[in-house]
């Protein structure tokens, strides 16, 4: 088995109590079991506050699956005293079979990031999610395009998220990629369109806190429709389900994109474009630790902001034209209309 499925089993069989395993089913690739696993760490009560952490949605993108360092919570007591009161959730590997035969696709030819039931009316042709062959990459799968027709792997994290954050007070979801940019990105909703996210206020208050907290931080933050738009993203389809349903649609649930900025990766080390995996993952060991650790303000600053959701959620942090003036960073094409 790949090694770093074999490090999730290692991970499971020493998991610290009280924490839970979940075993979310299997996917069976060449004749090798690869499992579906995931985790929860601290508060068991379903309101508590949720940061979800997954990776390895696309099986080439390793380096997203490898940020996340969950042995640090068996020791941090200041990060023990804080799960008290929260719930921290990881679903590392979404696609092992993508992890074990080195593509962006699952086992089926499938990219589980264009999978789900959510059509865009203004996709990016062919990398917004195409229909003629699991050949190309971004095939959304054969339609109709339905929940019943999910891939297993997307089934398994729609049911994880629904369950572990269904009844949260707030959920922030970061979602680890890689493959995209000069620079490291976090990206929140909507993948499907330009439209204006439901919830700017919470986004707008939540990134000022960012530029706050980590004043020198690396990340651009904005919506991922500025780049490129496109079918069948998860984060979409559970984000408009909440919104549909009045009771949950009170509760905090934001989803965000960290797309690790790997062009610069390439540029310091031309000689990666000659690896299959070198466009998606640093490839100089010394330069893999460096990325590694250069996120873990931010997983600091994510559970210190969700834990403490009650004091920023609703603020109203920057004055009208300063609101402005980001809003129409951010969504250049409606404010030339």
């Amino acid at each position: 088995m790949h090694t770093i499925l074999s490090e999730l089993r290692s991970i499971a069989s020493r998991w610290p109590d009280p924490a839970q395993v979940h075993d979310l089913g299997e996917v069976w690739h060449n004749q090798i079991e690869a499992p579906l696993l995931a985790f929860s760490l601290g508060s068991r009560d379903p309101k508590a506050p949720v940061l979800g952490i997954v990776g390895g949605i696309h099986g080439i993108e390793r380096i997203a699956i490898q940020s996340q360092l969950i042995a640090r919570f068996a020791w941090d007591r200041s990060l023990q005293h804080q799960l008290r009161e929260m719930r921290v959730i990881f679903f590392p590997v979404v696609n092992p079979v993508g992890v074990i035969s080195l593509t962006r696709s699952n086992g089926n030819g499938v990219d589980l990031m264009r999978n789900a039931p959510v059509e865009s009316p203004e996709a990016t042709p062919l990398v917004g999610g195409q229909e003629w062959s699991s050949r190309l990459p971004w095939y959304r799968g054969q339609p109709p395009h339905t929940h019943d027709r999910m891939e297993r792997e997307l089934k398994a994290l729609e049911k994880f998220i629904r369950t572990e954050t269904s009844q949260s007070r707030c959920a922030v979801i970061v979602d680890l990629h890689s493959g995209f940019g000069l620079q490291d990105q976090l990206w929140f909703p909507f993948a499907k369109s330009s439209e204006l996210f439901p919830k700017l206020d919470q986004v707008i208050a939540l990134k000022e806190l960012l530029d706050q907290a980590l004043p020198h931080h690396v990340y651009r933050f904005e919506p991922q429709s500025k780049h490129y738009r496109t079918h069948g993203d998860l984060w979409d389809y559970l984000l408009l389900d909440q919104l549909a349903d009045p009771l949950r649609a009170k509760n905090t649930f934001l989803p965000l994109t960290l797309e690790m900025g790997s062009w610069s990766w390439i540029k310091k080390n031309p000689l990666q474009l000659l690896s299959y995996r070198g466009p998606f993952n640093p490839i100089k060991p010394h330069r893999q630790k460096r990325i590694l650790r250069r996120h873990l303000p931010l997983y600091d600053f994510l559970m210190s902001a969700v834990l403490s959701y009650e004091s920023w959620d609703q603020s109203n942090v920057l004055t009208l034209p300063d609101r402005n003036r980001l809003l129409s960073d951010w969504y250049p094409a409606r404010s030339e209309k």
